[in-house]
């Protein structure tokens, strides 16, 4: 080998290294907060997948770590990310009903749940294409990704709930304002604990039950202090962004990278309502079982309260909104989304719950239409 064949192989050698090592430079961990326990399928999957998926599309320039609820949890996730302390976070628009009332319009008709993958589906293309609730993001300093959905919810409670005279005067936690209205109409006494505190408040008497995800049991050991659960379907709780970007982690990402974030959110919402809807709700019923935890059939009354009421409420959802939050043709965009739930149940009983097709409907139906470049700037 000659001196200057020498020094080209060096150079060509230095070169190599020097771009390897801006590569690594480059590379990103960012912050992200499941806000919740580990035993939490919003932890795992919806996070722990969230960020293998993401550093796999993007060669590993964007990866994740995870933060405990000491750092952050639901109820405070709002500030954490506007704050920068959190770059990505799970956030319940339901928690702040002020300042998401577009969102929240159609977050709140939990009732119109009859299929988790179709309403978490429904839910992301509604928010995508709705130029109010993007504007409200914006103002929140939060760029959406996509949407989850519980199993169907029931009546999780200590004392045996059958109809409707069972349920007069008890007292139960509720996850958003249609149960809460709902609660109201059956002669329920609701109660707005944050769901962390379920445990707690079932075993110092503080309620006597919660309307919940039956794989609650799992996520917050309820086993312990729960007697019955009551297999009346009361409809998904989708009011989420599983995902939940702050504006300056955004602002910061090549349109690439923003559409790899996108593309892996929607397959880890996919995955955690697979868990969730489906999976965990099957394994909750058998530790259910297990301890001693009676399954009750509800009676007809108690089912057609359920029919009577959605039918009723979809008309006060949309005047509470218009009077009380300034919703404009309130109406309109409940009927809107309704199109979109009928859209979606029909995509999900073709493909099947298979969490892989959903998302790729999701990517193919909703997101392949939009320019990274601008989408959430």
């Amino acid at each position: 080998m000659t001196r200057r064949t020498l020094f080209k192989t060096l150079a060509v050698a230095a070169t190599v290294g020097s771009l390897a090592l801006a590569g690594q430079a480059q590379a990103r961990d960012l912050r992200m907060a499941p806000g919740v326990p580990p035993a939490h399928p919003a932890y795992n999957p919806m996070f722990t997948e969230f960020a293998e998926r993401l550093a796999e599309k993007t060669d590993g320039e964007l990866t994740g770590n995870l933060l405990g609820t000491e750092v952050a949890n639901i109820g405070n996730m709002r500030n954490a990310i506007k704050s920068g302390l959190v770059e990505v976070g799970l956030f319940l628009p339901a928690y702040f009903p002020a300042d998401l009332p577009e969102i929240n319009l159609v977050g709140d008709l939990a009732f119109l749940g009859t299929n988790p993958h179709a309403m978490g589906a429904a839910v992301t293309e509604y928010i995508v294409t709705c130029a109010e609730c993007q504007q409200e993001l914006k103002q929140l300093g939060i760029v959406y990704t996509s949407s989850h959905a519980s199993d169907l919810y029931r009546i999780l409670s200590t004392e045996p709930v059958r109809s409707l005279d069972d349920l007069q005067g008890l007292r139960m936690r509720v996850g958003g304002p249609q149960y809460s209205r709902w609660a109201e109409s059956v002669g329920v006494s609701p109660a707005s604990i944050p769901v962390g505190e379920t445990y707690e408040s079932l075993s110092q008497g503080v309620i006597e039950g919660t309307i919940a995800s039956v794989a609650d049991i799992i996520s917050f050991r309820l086993d312990d202090v729960l007697n019955y659960v009551t297999d009346v379907e009361l409809g998904t709780f989708h009011s989420t962004i599983s995902h939940a970007v702050g504006q300056q982690a955004w602002d910061s990402l090549a349109a690439e990278q923003r559409e790899a974030l996108v593309h892996a959110s929607v397959e880890a919402s996919a995955a955690i309502t697979q868990r969730w809807g489906y999976e965990m709700a099957d394994e909750a019923r058998e530790v259910a079982r297990e301890s001693g935890i009676e399954i009750l059939e509800p009676e007809p009354e108690l089912m057609e309260a359920v029919e009577a009421f959605l039918e009723e409420d979809l008309v006060y959802a949309a005047e509470q909104a218009e009077s009380r939050h300034g919703v404009e043709d309130a109406s309109a965009k409940i009927e809107r989304f309704q199109s979109l739930v009928e859209k979606w149940t029909a995509i999900v009983e073709e493909v099947g719950a298979d969490p892989e097709a959903v998302a790729e409907a999701m990517n193919r139906e909703i997101w392949d239409g939009v320019d990274f470049s601008t989408y959430g700037t």
